[in-house]
């Protein structure tokens, strides 16, 4: 009894659920054309002149083709699962969505600033968060990750930024916005912890 319960406990439940709505909205978007995506890209005019703060949200849930979905949701679930395990489901949760919200942030201002009217969608703006959330665990934690380093983590960053500076159409703003608050975030989060034990 105790197992089954600590197997439940154990199971990545929020990189889990994240990916299955993801992958789902996906679904929905391929059989319903353009709506979805129509209501939740996100844009200057729409969210800084129309009011639409919603899409900062809805934009993480769309995807542009099957490639760009799947490889957001790789990263996610077995990267997701490891921190999952570290930091707990809600905290997963918590993280995942101030990145994604923050990278979103950062990607319209950039775009406001350069008066670039294009749109964006996906999830990477949360994904590179949780790439900023393994380096502050790692560098500030104070406890180590079995087969993790810092060198190995900035690594992992630094060849994730250059296949997108390097890559077309691709919302790097977004990334480094939620690359950002996911390592503020997190050590912030660190800190509180330390001085509390």
């Amino acid at each position: 009894m105790d197992t089954a319960r600590t197997k439940r406990k154990e199971f990545p439940w929020t990189s889990a659920i994240l990916v299955a709505m993801n992958i789902l909205v996906f679904l929905v978007c391929h059989f319903t054309g353009d709506y979805l995506y129509q209501l939740g890209r996100l844009s200057v005019p729409d969210v800084v002149l129309q009011g639409e703060y919603g899409r900062i949200v809805w934009a993480m849930f769309l995807h542009a083709d099957r490639y760009h979905l799947f490889n957001n949701m790789l990263i996610l679930f077995f990267l997701g699962e490891m921190l999952e395990k570290e930091i707990g489901h809600i905290r997963l949760a918590v993280f995942y969505f101030l990145s994604g919200i923050g990278g979103n942030i950062v990607s319209l201002l950039a775009r406001f600033l350069s008066d670039d009217w294009t749109t964006s969608i996906g999830a990477s703006g949360a994904v590179f968060g949780l790439d900023g959330v393994l380096l502050a665990l790692v560098l500030f934690w104070g406890r180590r990750l079995s087969g993790v380093t810092p060198v190995r983590v900035i690594l992992m960053i630094a060849l994730s930024l250059y296949n997108g500076f390097t890559g077309s159409n691709i919302d790097n703003a977004a990334h480094i916005g939620g690359l950002l608050v996911g390592f503020i975030v997190t050590g912030i989060w660190c800190g509180i912890r330390r001085l509390r034990m």
